[in-house]
């Protein structure tokens, strides 16, 4: 089947839908012909990608609302609101709703975590849950279910213990799902990003870019490059699709050859200079220079990423 028309028949809910990756998989979905429901936590967002979405070819309009995928009350909510509208729950469904709260492990605090898990595993889970009781409650014949994992979930991210667990953590949800739920059609997938350019990426400083991107990049990423996300798109459009209709279970890796390291490994030299490693929740400029040198880059971009901007909260 041409791609243009792979998704004709298909209702789509995304998540996290009114930015970076979770705004092109709708874009993505709505140019090959699917009815797109865009939910995201900020209605303006949600609204400016309906806004960017080309006609869908059944006819039946594509659909903004508001979503807290970590409230099981607004996520049943959204769900009925989308049988009510389009007479049937969503065929496919993307979850791309995520948050970062950076901070080292050594001094992260409890609602940094409790915050990064509520809304990347808990709200996969009641988001897959929600679509899943829906298509079985109704008899549909097939589902896709999409969850936007990350790299970091395998290989881990220095200053990111929370997002790191909380994106390990839906590749067992999504591996556990797939064997539930076969029997009634429906298929579960993960997809992991790489370094993906997104509103999340962009809070870390030019400057910091700008190096690894022209010096570095090519030690972490074969291509030399950072990816976009529709590239992350259009790889969620196979899956929604029958062209993967043979494949549920799997994690499907959009890294242009997965790095070797993004974080580091904890040295005796760590561990002795802890005072050095954080000071008031942020990283020390104190921190001796060779120490610096000596890390993998991606840590050092991390590491400045943490100095200059502290904490981080977004979609992506």
């Amino acid at each position: 089947m041409a791609a243009a028309t792979r998704l004709i028949s298909r209702l789509a809910l995304v998540t996290g839908g009114g930015s970076g990756i979770g705004r092109a998989v709708c874009q993505r979905f709505a140019s090959e012909g699917a009815s797109v429901v865009v939910a995201d936590i900020s209605e303006e967002s949600a609204n400016e990608t309906l806004e960017s979405l080309t006609s869908d070819l059944r006819g039946q309009g594509h659909m903004a609302t508001v979503v807290d995928v970590s409230s099981k009350e607004s996520v049943k909510k959204l769900v009925t609101s989308i049988q009510t509208r389009y007479f049937q729950p969503p065929s496919v469904c993307v979850n791309t709703a995520g948050i970062t709260q950076d901070n080292f492990l050594l001094h992260m605090e409890e609602d940094q975590f409790d915050g990064v898990i509520q809304v990347n595993l808990k709200g996969s889970f009641l988001v897959t849950q929600a679509v899943a009781q829906a298509l079985v409650a109704c008899g549909a014949p097939k589902g896709s279910i999409i969850t936007v994992g990350s790299i970091v979930g395998k290989v881990g991210n220095i200053g990111q213990v929370n997002y790191s667990a909380s994106k390990a953590g839906v590749e067992g949800l999504t591996r556990t799902a797939a064997k539930e739920l076969s029997r009634f059609g429906i298929r579960c997938n993960c997809v992991l990003p790489g370094f993906i350019s997104t509103p999340m990426t962009d809070k870390v400083p030019e400057k910091v870019i700008n190096k690894v991107e022209h010096t570095q990049m090519k030690s972490l990423v074969p291509l030399g490059r950072m990816g976009e996300p529709a590239e992350v798109a259009d790889v969620c459009a196979f899956l929604a699709s029958d062209d993967s209709r043979y494949v549920t279970g799997s994690s499907v890796e959009v890294t242009a050859s997965r790095p070797k390291s993004v974080g580091y490994a904890v040295t005796e030299t760590d561990v002795n200079n802890t005072t050095h490693i954080h000071k008031n929740g942020v990283y020390d400029t104190n921190l001796p220079v060779q120490m610096r040198q000596q890390r993998p880059v991606a840590e050092r971009m991390t590491m400045t990423s943490l100095e200059e901007k502290q904490e981080s909260s977004s979609s992506f």
